[in-house]
């Protein structure tokens, strides 16, 4: 999904509005309609952040609609072609909750939404095992809506808040490689036999 959404969202979409759109599609109904509650929204860092939702109606993306209550925000999506992108509803509901947890741990939560969205981008392209990951720098730069220099001063701060134990890009190739912190802890421990 991310790297469709990479494609079809404006290439000035930001990292805010791209976590909401992920979310939307992958929580999306049949009718391409959506509820997310004010719960979600918290857990994203965008409850007070109208910004995102309005970027995805400039965009043409999604139509913001009355919500059923207080407690949530509703909207229809636009994008006809999310129906061909995306697997069976439990599928995409047990897909947004896992990206909301990956978008979350505790040190991106206040860095910001970009940090955010590429911990939800470098776990989706992490081998589960060894928890090392390899993926195209431009490409990634693209599913995050960032710039190569904006990503590459990102990367050093989810190293330095711990998120991610070390990442680096191949001159040869351009590729990214990177191995997350909870790898190598896990790793250490193996290593120290407790």
């Amino acid at each position: 999904m991310l790297s469709y959404l990479a494609a079809a969202l404006p290439e000035d979409t930001s990292a805010a509005a791209r976590l909401l759109a992920l979310q939307c599609a992958l929580r999306m109904n049949t009718h391409m309609r959506i509820s997310l509650s004010k719960g979600v929204m918290r857990s994203l860092r965008l409850d007070a952040a109208p910004g995102p939702w309005a970027e995805l109606e400039h965009a043409r993306w999604l139509r913001t609609a009355p919500g059923r209550t207080a407690d949530e925000i509703a909207a229809e999506l636009l994008d006809v072609t999310l129906l061909g992108q995306a697997p069976a509803r439990p599928d995409r509901r047990r897909a947004a909750d896992w990206a909301l947890r990956a978008g979350s741990p505790s040190a991106a939560r206040a860095i910001g939404p970009l940090p955010r969205l590429a911990s939800v981008y470098l776990a989706a392209h992490t081998d589960p095992e060894s928890g090392i990951g390899q993926d195209d720098f431009d490409q990634m730069a693209r599913a995050c809506g960032a710039q190569t220099a904006e990503l590459s001063s990102m990367l050093d701060q989810l190293v330095a808040s711990r998120s991610l134990a070390s990442w680096r890009a191949c001159p040869d190739t351009g590729d990214l490689q990177w191995t997350l912190q909870a790898a190598r802890e896990s790793a250490l421990t193996v290593a120290s036999g407790q």
